[in-house]
């Protein structure tokens, strides 16, 4: 009987989620597992499983909630905290919680998206070369050098990690899923145009301040009397940001908890955001964008429009660093990439003919 490798996915929100299955369905001969992000340490798993306190992020609350529902509705294989097999890669969302345990297998680094400004705390973790998780956002998230390969979203963001102390030569661009192929939410059925939209985020659920009303006040000064559409951050309390839209925002403006955000940045005249990835479809369409982050580093950093092939450029790294028998340091991923994806297309005339 043939052995099928075993490839285990790291998943955290349902973006995430989604990005992993779209590249384990570009791989062939292996077999796909997946697991919601997951630690090893007694304290984390203490609270974790006994508390609340971790709700806010990706290892418990509604993240792995809605996360383990889309495993289910899209029957995947699920190891969670992979305990059923042994793994011959892992493919992470996140670098910041990677168990001792799992470092020994081949590792790969997918970018999720935007990553959070680096903060005078995130310098102070650096530095001192404590856990980056303790940073209490993602701003060191594809920095710690952790993963034998990094795929990165652009050049930009190739540089940005290497200047953090990722090594270069782990990095490779490859686009990321989700936030590719931009122009293709121009062809869309949400019944509303020329507005103003504003994404928001789940600051405060990841108990981070943020002053709303002020934030909404500032969208008001921004549309001058055009109309507003606010879409929440799913990890968002609802009623509460619901209340203060109707308090601080002008009779009119539209709210939406649910929908496909990037048909509603299609359809917008100017976008407004805080520390959101979906900035970067704005800029992809050409939309004037606002963001709490430097709008022309955010140009410099925008994710690579490949026509929708991220996912298949990430499961070619992942199938030549499975294929690969040398030295982790000598792997070169851009290079693997290149090969594979021209050993791919060859295939795919072979069989066409």
């Amino acid at each position: 009987m043939t052995y099928m490798r075993k490839v285990l996915f790291i998943t955290g929100s349902v973006h995430q989620t989604s990005q992993m299955h779209q590249i384990a369905a570009e791989l062939f001969g292996v077999d796909c597992w997946f697991s919601q992000v997951f630690a090893d340490s007694p304290i984390i798993n203490f609270l974790t499983n006994k508390t609340t306190l971790l709700n806010g992020t990706a290892l418990a609350g509604q993240f792995r909630t809605n996360s383990e529902k889309y495993m289910r509705e899209h029957g995947l294989q699920v190891d969670y905290r992979a305990h059923l097999n042994h793994y011959d890669l892992v493919v992470y969302c996140s670098d910041l919680l990677i168990p001792h345990r799992l470092r020994k297998i081949k590792t790969v680094w997918v970018q999720e998206g935007m990553v959070d400004r680096i903060t005078p705390v995130s310098k102070v973790v650096k530095a001192l070369k404590l856990h980056p998780a303790l940073s209490g956002n993602t701003s060191l998230n594809g920095s710690s050098n952790i993963c034998d390969v990094y795929c990165a979203a652009s050049e930009g963001y190739k540089q940005y990690f290497s200047n953090l102390g990722t090594e270069k030569r782990k990095l490779v661009v490859t686009g990321i899923p989700n936030y590719d192929n931009a122009v293709q939410f121009r062809d869309n059925d949400f019944p509303y145009h020329d507005y103003v939209m504003v994404a928001t985020t789940d600051m405060r659920e990841t108990y981070r301040f943020e002053n709303r009303p002020a934030f909404i006040k500032d969208a008001v000064k921004i549309a001058a009397g055009r109309r507003l559409l606010f879409k929440f951050h799913p990890n968002e309390d609802f009623e509460r940001a619901e209340a203060e839209i109707r308090e601080h925002a002008p009779e009119g403006t539209l709210m939406f908890r649910s929908g496909n955000t990037n048909h509603m940045i299609a359809n917008c005249t100017e976008l407004i955001t805080q520390y959101s990835t979906v900035v970067f479809t704005g800029i992809a369409l050409g939309k004037k964008v606002h963001s709490w982050f430097d709008v022309p580093t955010l140009h410099q950093l925008s994710p690579w429009q490949n026509g929708g092939t991220s996912a298949q450029n990430i499961a070619a790294v992942c199938q030549s660093y499975l294929d690969y028998q040398g030295d982790k340091k000598h792997f070169d991923p851009t290079a693997a990439m290149a090969e594979a994806l021209a050993h791919h297309s060859v295939l795919n005339e072979v069989y066409a003919g």
